[in-house]
């Protein structure tokens, strides 16, 4: 019997073609959706990766590298990292290197940490090496990721605040040692004095010639104590406690105290020129001279390191608005940059080439120059020199 087909079998078939496609868009939605939210899930991830400034590398057992992050590509422009051995990569060896941080991970199935030391472009640089193994791959081999961290900055720090303990240690074992070089200092010059008081008596009784020599090495003797009784008393100035109570400071005479100390570091550079105009009627600070003192160094330093094919550097003190006191260190050398001025007084940072300076000596005279009330600037042309200046609230003529 041959079935003929109705008007509502069609209607039957063209609701279940409807409801299949309905449910087929449904699932293409859903997957969309999916997709949607994997593709979400994947650039939070990797932004999380991009994120990272240290550097990953996974590595499978043989240690050849599977897969690196963008900072690799920060520090070696242009190289090819995948597929290759990560010791041929990092060191320009032909072998494992001895005490390999991954290997041991993989070996010991533990995180493994490490510092290693190596060049990179004629440089050495220190590393900090986080080694952590992976659950083995789809093919079956393991895998191990690697961390690595540039702790060079940071050992340099440390390396320089270890010199500055040991140059402050340095520092209070010569004050000591000066107090001691009074006593001998004051014998020599007192007895050089009787000598020289007795130079009378002895007219008559030698040759005119010897006397006349006795005469000179005793004045010679007398002053070379006195100088070096000035020089004494400067470094135990300098070396006094920050507690020390504040007094009147003639900022005039800190400034030749500081540059007596400095003498010889300036002949150092034979084509350096040093030049003061200093006000002769410059009002008293109430202040710390030791830490006025330590302003000026710093500052001058700073100047003769900008300096070092030569050049003049000038040091001026002026009275402003009646009592003010304006300390400006000029100099003609390299001049700091634009972008870096607005950075000069905060720790740690420095225009300086490394192992030259740590970045605390800008920071230290701001908050010495902050603590007296004071304020500190500085105007620069890159290629013209540079010029602090160090405004101090004077003392009024009737204090």
């Amino acid at each position: 019997m041959q079935h003929t087909t109705t008007l509502e079998d069609l209607i039957g078939i063209e609701h279940c073609k409807l409801g299949f496609y309905q449910e087929l868009q449904q699932k293409v939605e859903q997957l969309k959706s999916s997709n949607l939210k994997l593709e979400e899930k994947r650039k939070e991830i990797q932004a999380l990766l991009d994120g990272i400034t240290d550097l990953m590398v996974v590595l499978c057992e043989d240690l050849i590298i599977q897969r690196v992050n963008h900072v690799f590509t920060a520090w070696f422009p242009g190289v090819v990292a995948e597929g290759q051995v990560c010791y041929n990569v990092f060191r320009g060896r032909e072998t494992p290197c001895l005490e390999c941080p991954a290997l041991r991970a993989l070996d010991q199935d533990k995180v493994v940490k490490d510092l290693c030391i190596y060049k990179v472009k004629d440089r050495f640089r220190h590393f900090d090496i986080i080694a952590s193994p992976l659950k083995t791959s789809p093919t079956g081999k393991r895998q191990v990721l690697l961390f690595k961290r540039d702790v060079t900055l940071e050992k340099e720090f440390q390396a320089q605040f270890h010199q500055a303990e040991k140059m402050a240690t340095v520092g209070t074992l010569a004050a000591g040692v000066a107090h001691e070089i009074n006593n001998p200092l004051t014998a020599i010059l007192g007895f050089a004095q009787g000598l020289q008081r007795r130079n009378s008596r002895l007219r008559s009784s030698i040759d005119a010639e010897l006397l006349a020599d006795f005469e000179e090495y005793t004045e010679i003797i007398i002053k070379e104590c006195l100088r070096c009784r000035d020089i004494v008393q400067t470094l135990l100035t300098f070396s006094r406690p920050n507690a020390t109570t504040q007094g009147h400071v003639d900022l005039n005479q800190c400034i030749n105290d500081t540059l007596f100390i400095l003498k010889h570091h300036f002949k150092e550079q034979p084509n350096l020129t040093v030049q003061t105009e200093l006000d002769p009627v410059l009002p008293a600070i109430l202040g710390d001279e030791s830490q006025l003192k330590q302003v000026i160094i710093n500052l001058l330093i700073n100047a003769f390191d900008a300096t070092t094919d030569g050049g003049t550097i000038l040091i001026r003190t002026q009275c402003v608005n009646v009592t003010d006191v304006d300390l400006m260190i000029e100099d003609n050398g390299c001049g700091i940059p634009r972008e870096h001025q607005d950075k000069l007084f905060e720790p740690f940072f420095t225009t300086k080439p490394v192992g030259k300076g740590v970045g605390i000596g800008l920071s230290t005279c701001y908050s010495i120059v902050n603590n007296h009330h004071g304020e500190i600037s500085v105007t620069s042309s890159v290629g013209k020199g540079s010029m602090f200046r160090v405004t101090l609230p004077g003392l009024p003529n009737h204090e």
